[in-house]
């Protein structure tokens, strides 16, 4: 074969094929990703992960809150910083609050939402007992009949307040040792990786 008749076919042939085959390449990778398909990834990699935390340590109900922006004020205009809870897992016998806490301005839980940014932790074994701090939570535990709670904020790798998940024992006063809320603080991270991947595409 002469070098005529090669030149002839990669510039003929192959070279359009590898241009074609380029920019299909670079297509995919610039195509935005479907986001149903990315919501329904995410909401089965979160479940999985409170399910998982509702078995090991006992829990009758966990959840996940996210904040997010819940219209504007006026006259200003200025973003209402709110929280809804968007997962949750409870056992059987026990109430879902999801649709309790939609859209709920985050100034109605200051005390507790303040305490979480500065320390990520609330531990309230005994919602009975007056010397335990509660952050007004304790009002919110007569409505949802808890009798011990477990709060970890949830936060991004650069710090963000993004979350909570609440760890809710409602049969029984629950105290956890330091391991296991320990543990617990390194699966609010895990979570919050999982949601700053998702919010981020």
């Amino acid at each position: 074969m002469s070098v005529s008749i090669i030149v002839a076919f990669i510039t003929g042939v192959l070279g359009p094929l590898l241009v074609l085959f380029i920019k299909n390449r670079l297509d995919k990778k610039s195509e935005k990703p479907d986001m149903v398909l990315e919501t329904l990834k995410v909401s089965e990699l979160i479940m999985s992960k409170i399910e998982h935390i509702k078995e090991e340590f006992k829990a009758e109900r966990v959840w996940v809150a996210q904040f997010h922006n819940g219209g504007n004020f006026y006259p200003t205009g200025k973003s209402m910083a709110k929280f809804s809870i968007i997962y949750e897992s409870v056992s059987s016998n026990v109430s879902s609050i999801q649709s309790n806490f939609h859209n709920i301005p985050v100034n109605l839980f200051s005390k507790s939402i303040n305490q979480l940014l500065l320390n990520d932790t609330i531990e309230i074994s005994d919602f009975k007992d007056e010397t335990i701090a509660t952050y007004g939570l304790k009002y919110i535990a007569d409505d949802t009949g808890c009798k011990s709670a477990y709060l970890f904020g949830i936060k991004s790798i650069e710090g963000k307040f993004i979350g909570i998940l609440g760890i809710d024992y409602t049969k029984r006063k629950t105290k956890l040792e330091d391991e296991s809320v320990n543990n617990l603080l390194i699966q609010a991270t895990s979570i919050g990786g999982v949601l700053m991947t998702h919010l981020s595409q």
